[in-house]
């Protein structure tokens, strides 16, 4: 009686662990797919390209307002 508890608590354990792993991997396997890895990529790439276009437009900001100063310093019109 208790040895046939202890086989059926076994293979329930083993079973469920199975059935888990089983689950894990297949959402590991979708996560690191290519459709997925490129989605990642291009959101990287777009969020980059925004920062460089902002850094740009920033960098723009910045030298005319010094271009600005450097005229009015020097009454160049």
């Amino acid at each position: 009686m208790r040895r046939g508890f202890w086989v059926a608590l076994g293979l329930g354990a083993g079973a469920t662990g199975a059935v888990m792993a089983s689950r894990w991997a297949r959402r590991q396997a979708k996560r690191v797919a290519p459709q997925a890895l490129a989605r990642e990529a291009k959101g990287s790439l777009l969020d980059f390209s925004k920062l460089v276009s902002e850094s740009i437009e920033e960098g723009k900001r910045a030298m005319e307002e010094r271009e600005r100063e450097v005229r009015d310093r020097h009454d160049v019109a």
